[in-house]
């Protein structure tokens, strides 16, 4: 069994900071820094471009997706590194309309991340007037799914209520349709149990500074499934996407398999530092993760509404149907959140009404439960979050 004890001694975690927002940005492990250090001093500093051979930069999109790929229930050879989510929403919802040329509309649910739906009313504009995305409510995405539909993008996990949508039945029934079905795993990855080689999925993509704690502006995955790796057309053809880069052929053929799905330079500091975070995870199962998280968000949940009746639960009361985290409304919800993190509790806030707790076993423990719902039950009690600071609105919430 992991020692959750030594995981979390792997993370630099802020004196008096009671940290529950994991799910929106990882902690820092301290090999991040270190190998940030060694990248940029002892590589970049060092061998200067010869860092692209002599130090693996070249490989590392592919040699840290694999790492990936472990964590999401993907084969080897099938994730590669670079970009952020949104380009590879657009790379994954692109290859996928081009394998469904006679259909024209892409399903999604008004619970998606915004992103996802922005990218895929763009791209879809940009193809034609005929093209369409339709939006439906989370528990109605099964039933819209017909002959019409090419492609269903969908989040596993709902970035605000934590509601989670079933990977395999969903999938199952858009081939069913004769749709693809194409999964973003923002806040899946690190978090929850995911098989998307056995659940069948297209397409998944996922963001790396959240449950994996690659930091912030960390680089994004995408997975191709196998019946689709040398198939599917990259809309965005860079030249790491080519299959000979340094040819320098005027005319783009794709690369071999998931290398087709490279686009520009990557990122070599960021993939290191996200390398390095991927350690934590050395000997450790998402399964017993999760079952972690069960139990502390199942305590937090218990505690809060033992104590704090003028919230309400938002999120699935069942553990199983849920993600890693745990929402609560409130009519004030942004001002008690600013309360809650000025006392060291640090959640954060969703419009209109959504105070978020994310559960990131790795570093976070039945202390981090007891001493947020004894914040909370404070700040509620005694009015302190209806001070006029915590009303004023800053830049990210």
């Amino acid at each position: 069994m992991t020692d959750f004890a030594a995981t979390r001694a792997l993370f630099h975690l802020p004196d008096g900071v009671t940290y529950l927002d994991g799910n929106s940005l990882g902690a820092m492990p301290f090999a991040a820094r270190e190998r940030a250090r060694t990248v940029i001093e002892d590589e970049w500093g060092e061998l200067l471009i010869r860092g692209w051979n002599q130090a693996g930069w070249m490989v590392a999109p592919g040699r840290v997706g694999d790492r990936i790929a472990r964590l999401i229930g993907a084969p080897a050879g099938s994730v590669t590194m670079g970009d952020t989510l949104s380009i590879k929403v657009y790379q994954a919802l692109a290859a996928a309309l081009s394998l469904r040329p006679d259909r024209r509309v892409v399903l999604s649910d008004s619970g998606n991340f915004p992103t996802d739906l922005y990218i895929a009313a763009g791209l879809l504009r940009s193809l034609g007037s005929d093209y369409r995305l339709k939006v439906v409510a989370p528990e109605e995405v099964a039933g819209a799914i017909d002959a019409s539909v090419a492609a269903v993008l969908v989040t596993e996990v709902d970035y605000r209520t934590g509601r989670r949508h079933d990977m395999p039945a969903l999938t199952a029934r858009a081939h069913a349709k004769g749709a693809l079905a194409i999964w973003d795993l923002a806040h899946s990855a690190g978090a929850l149990p995911v098989d998307v080689a056995g659940g069948g999925a297209d397409f998944a993509v996922g963001c790396t500074y959240k449950y994996l704690n690659g930091g912030p502006g960390a680089p994004a995955f995408i997975h191709v499934g196998d019946a689709h790796r040398d198939m599917a057309l990259p809309a965005l053809s860079g030249w790491m996407g080519h299959a000979d880069p340094f040819a320098f052929a005027v005319d783009y053929e794709p690369g071999r398999g998931i290398e087709r799905m490279r686009v520009g330079t990557p990122p070599v500091i960021a993939l290191a530092v996200l390398d390095a975070a991927l350690d934590a995870w050395n000997g450790v199962t998402v399964a017993e993760v999760h079952a972690a998280s069960i139990r502390l968000s199942e305590a937090f949940i218990a505690g809060v509404e033992a104590e704090c009746p003028a919230l309400e639960l938002a999120s699935p009361r069942d553990p199983l149907a849920r993600g890693s985290q745990v929402a609560f409304r409130h009519p004030a919800g942004y001002a008690v959140m600013q309360a809650l993190i000025a006392g060291g509790v640090i959640g954060d806030f969703r419009a209109p009404d959504i105070l978020r707790f994310g559960f990131a076993p790795l570093y976070n423990g039945m202390d981090d439960v007891d001493r947020a719902v004894a914040a909370l039950t404070c700040i509620l009690r005694d009015g302190s979050w209806d001070a006029p600071e915590f009303h004023a609105r800053q830049a990210v919430t």
